[in-house]
């Protein structure tokens, strides 16, 4: 949960261009198109998309990081078909396993990704992906059957974002709330053509800057295996095993990738220069990983936030989820939850002005308190949603630390889910508090370590790890051996996760 948190902040211009579009040469096909962006307009609606996804995400804070990210980037970009446009290329602050671009030359990658790629030839592989769908012009391809659909370029700018970096159901969602039910899967996902078409061209740019295509048999193993542990992970805490909102969620099956950029890469026979693996390490070292702290960190049942000096713990068996606008408790059914929103300044000084500004609450009843010493307000009544028609509503506004207030809202799926899960609603409620000295010990964030590997092996490892999730899976998924029985040598380079002191 970000500091500055917003409703939606990426938000959907529908800046609709007039006529039909123009004619393009497509400079990797040489093929003529009709298209609703020439050049210059993909590359001013990705600069204007750009900045929002900045807002978004957030950059990692590591200029040493984000130089060698664009170095390696430059240099594929070189080598591509569109080496005339400026491009760009940004490591973002986020955990999730994600690398996404938009027209106009502005490439993605996440450090959550970074921290299970095994080397600088595997990074490139991964950014010449998302290259080539912008050599391609398949951003400019999907804003154009978006604009024909009845969505603005703009829109379909940035709804291609966020289908490549939540996944087709996060795109799906979010054009259901913009465009009126306009069909996401038809206007904003890559077609199969599309995406063995980025993998070949990233294939083509990794032999041109002297990295071997195979790495990209490597990234796209990296990923199989986490959608494998996501599986795993599912099956043990007994939950259904869910498509994951990965780099891979609006793509072709790992199995039909898998299979495809191995005959790819088959038909490159150079001889190509280092990895970069120990370079790579090196860069990586000291990292951060898992959640960001300005997004707050969870550490089991509890979720710290030391920016805006907050904490709260989740009720036994609920499942957290830590998005940039909102801190989520979710029941073990799924069937209801507590989501926290931190409220912008602008929404009122007082609980009565943030529940008419922020929540167009109409009638209810209110009930003041406090939490832990702050001051409360328990509001249960209806809201005016944007159709103008009544909603139920019930949440409570808190006055927190540095009188930033905040809305925790009950959510359930009806009133029995409601009435089932309120005392774990409201225990939820009343562990809100200011971070004590103890909170603060336990919220120090995670950070990528790399080290020999020791004669121990593992277990060895896994006794000198922070307490990670999963933790024996999670150091064998960042070293690229998940479901593999390859054995390490002692002294090998490989990465571990440490608390930060």
């Amino acid at each position: 949960m970000s500091v500055s948190s917003r409703w939606f902040s990426i938000t959907l211009a529908l800046s609709v261009l007039a006529g039909c579009g123009t004619n393009v040469v497509n400079p990797v096909t040489g093929k003529t198109e009709r298209s609703a962006m020439d050049e210059r307009t993909e590359l001013a609606e990705g600069k204007k998309a750009h900045e929002q996804v900045k807002q978004e995400y957030g950059i990692y804070n590591n200029p040493r990081l984000q130089a060698y990210v664009n170095e390696v980037g430059q240099k594929l970009a070189a080598q591509s078909h569109r080496a005339n446009i400026p491009w760009t290329f940004t490591l973002l602050d986020s955990p999730e396993i994600n690398a996404f671009a938009l027209p106009g030359g502005y490439v993605y990658i996440t450090r959550g990704i970074m921290a299970y790629m095994e080397s600088e030839a595997d990074m490139a592989g991964v950014i010449g992906h998302e290259i080539g769908h912008v050599t391609a012009r398949h951003g400019a391809q999907r804003a154009t059957r978006q604009q024909n659909a009845g969505l603005g370029v703009f829109a379909a700018t940035i709804l291609g974002a966020v289908l490549e970096s939540q996944g087709v159901s996060g795109a799906t969602e979010l054009a259901g709330q913009t465009a009126q039910g306009v069909a996401a899967g038809y206007v904003a996902k890559y077609s199969r053509e599309q995406e063995l078409q980025a993998d070949t061209l990233g294939a083509e740019y990794l032999s041109r800057t002297r990295y071997s295509p195979s790495n990209m048999v490597d990234v796209i193993q990296v990923l199989k295996s986490q959608e494998q542990y996501a599986a795993d992970v599912a099956r043990a805490e007994g939950r259904q095993v869910q498509d994951g909102n990965s780099w891979l969620a609006s793509h072709p099956s790992n199995d039909q990738r898998l299979a495809s950029i191995r005959q790819i890469a088959a038909q490159y026979k150079g001889t190509y220069g280092d990895d970069g693996r120990e370079r790579f390490l090196k860069m990586i070292d000291g990292m951060n990983f898992g959640e960001s702290p300005d997004q707050g960190l969870t550490r089991g049942q509890n979720f710290y936030h030391a920016g805006l000096g907050i904490a709260l713990t989740a009720p036994e068996g609920w499942r957290i989820q830590n998005a940039p606008d909102a801190l989520t408790f979710l029941s073990p059914q799924g069937d209801a939850a507590l989501k926290m929103i931190a409220i912008p300044p602008n929404a009122g000084n007082t609980h009565d002005e943030v529940l008419r500004n922020a929540f167009k609450a109409t009638q209810g009843k209110v009930t003041r308190g406090n939490v832990n010493g702050f001051q409360a307000t328990h509001y249960v009544g209806s809201r005016q949603v944007n159709n103008g028609q009544a909603q139920a509503f019930e949440a409570t506004i808190v006055t927190g630390p540095q009188q930033r207030h905040y809305a925790l809202a009950y959510l359930a799926a009806d009133a029995n889910a409601r009435q089932r899960a309120f005392p774990a609603l409201n225990a939820a409620e009343k562990s809100f508090r200011a971070m004590t000295a103890a909170d603060t010990r336990d919220a120090r964030p995670w950070l990528v370590s790399v080290v020999p590997f020791p004669r121990g092996g593992f277990a060895e490892l896994e006794r000198r790890s922070a307490a990670v999730p999963q933790v024996d899976r999670q150091l064998r998924l960042l070293n690229g051996l998940y479901g593999d029985n390859s054995k390490l040598r002692p002294g090998d380079l490989v990465k571990m996760v440490v608390e930060q002191r």
